[in-house]
């Protein structure tokens, strides 16, 4: 009897540690990040007013720059939703079977332009919903996002040529994404979203994203961590599988890569009292999947800010330098970037006062930003 009635309290505590906290505790977005969601609402609204409700508190609650959601039905009840969130503004692509949107922060978030591609008759077959692009300025930075909803379903076969076959479809779509983006974005931050229906961790022969994945040198799959974790992070539990994705450029490669740039499934479910089954009944069947990415300025962008502290010597110099933080932090880092803001090193250093600096780079003119607690100081450095 004792031991039903401890494992019975135990089970009360864990329940209430759990799902003790609301929609209203969530969080993601910061000031000092971009951030970018993906998000499959399934037919919003899914259960009337409870899903409006759910979903302003969780859009409210996340913070972030950016959602790119798919799956709108209702366009009349969202816009009255994101009308009644200030701050936000929503943008909808009127259509048929499953609408593509995006809601921005107009604090953080310019608009400078939103358009459909592949939207005429002959593309309809690889894509079902004609994929959303924006073209946004965050914090003075340009940035390209493009959000999809693929085909679902299939076999898990890949059998290109043939029309009927969904993965085949998704492959097709794949490919006239990458040709675009290649022709029209080439030295771009683009960012891929979407519920695009299928696996990137499949073998090669029967993976719709291979033409992305051999090509590591512009392209990489910023979730493929959490295809590659347990099922329960994945986006879509009820399977289980991770079928929502957020595909980054080489431009963003180093930025990703930042320390302080985070990619998760964000388990809204923890949330609620009562678990997946309540998000699955009211809300969606998918999970949102958010990118936080560190935005390093380009050179056109930058203005530099000299901390008194902080002392770099020799400068100019012949490649070799110290950088004299003034005292010890726990984490610094030092991002290198020539005038045309392409990257050139990143460096992390650990519990650090005196850091080296080695610059194997022709003469020239380089940037230094170095990252320091909650201050980041840009430094002009000269090498002869």
């Amino acid at each position: 009897m004792l031991t039903r009635i401890l494992t019975s309290v135990l089970t009360l505590f864990l329940s209430f540690q759990l799902y003790g906290q609301g929609l209203a505790d969530i969080s993601f977005g910061t000031d000092s990040t971009f951030e970018v969601i993906t998000w499959n609402i399934e037919w919003f609204p899914k259960n009337g007013s409870i899903t409006v409700d759910s979903v302003s508190k969780i859009i409210e609650s996340l913070d972030v720059d950016l959602i790119g959601l798919q799956e709108v039905d209702d366009t009349t009840l969202c816009r009255q939703m994101i009308d009644n969130l200030p701050g936000y503004e929503l943008f909808i692509a009127d259509g048929w079977f499953g609408g593509l949107a995006y809601v921005y922060k107009t604090s953080s978030v310019s608009i400078q332009s939103i358009y459909k591609i592949y939207d005429t008759s002959s593309f309809w077959n690889a894509f079902p919903r004609s994929p959303l692009v924006v073209e946004l300025i965050f914090n003075g930075e340009e940035f390209v996002i493009i959000n999809n909803h693929f085909k679902c379903c299939g076999d898990g076969l890949l059998d290109v040529g043939n029309s009927n076959d969904e993965e085949a479809r998704r492959y097709e779509a794949n490919t006239l994404l990458k040709q675009y983006i290649d022709e029209n974005f080439n030295s771009s931050r683009v960012i891929v979203i979407g519920d695009l229906n299928d696996i990137i961790t499949d073998a090669p022969l029967n993976n719709v994203f291979q033409m992305f994945i051999d090509d590591t040198i512009n392209y990489e799959f910023a979730d493929m961590s959490i295809a590659t974790q347990p099922p329960s992070e994945w986006s879509y539990p009820s399977w289980p599988s991770h079928l929502d994705h957020i595909l980054i450029t080489n431009e963003l490669f180093t930025e990703f890569h930042h320390p302080n740039s985070v990619i998760k499934t964000i388990k809204i479910d923890d949330f609620l009292v009562g678990g997946l089954a309540e998000y699955d009944s009211n809300i969606s069947d998918h999970r949102p999947v958010g990118l936080k990415i560190k935005v390093i300025p380009s050179a056109l962008s930058l203005v530099e800010r000299s901390n008194s502290n902080i002392k770099i010597s020799p400068n100019p110099t012949n490649g070799y330098c110290l950088i004299d933080m003034g005292e010890t932090y726990h984490k610094v880092s030092v991002i290198v970037s020539d005038l045309s803001g392409k990257v050139i090193q990143s460096n992390t250093y650990n519990e650090s006062q005196v850091l080296n600096l080695n610059l194997n780079e022709p003469a020239g003119v380089y940037f230094l930003m170095v990252e320091a607690g909650n201050e980041e100081t840009l430094i002009r450095l000269i090498k002869e």
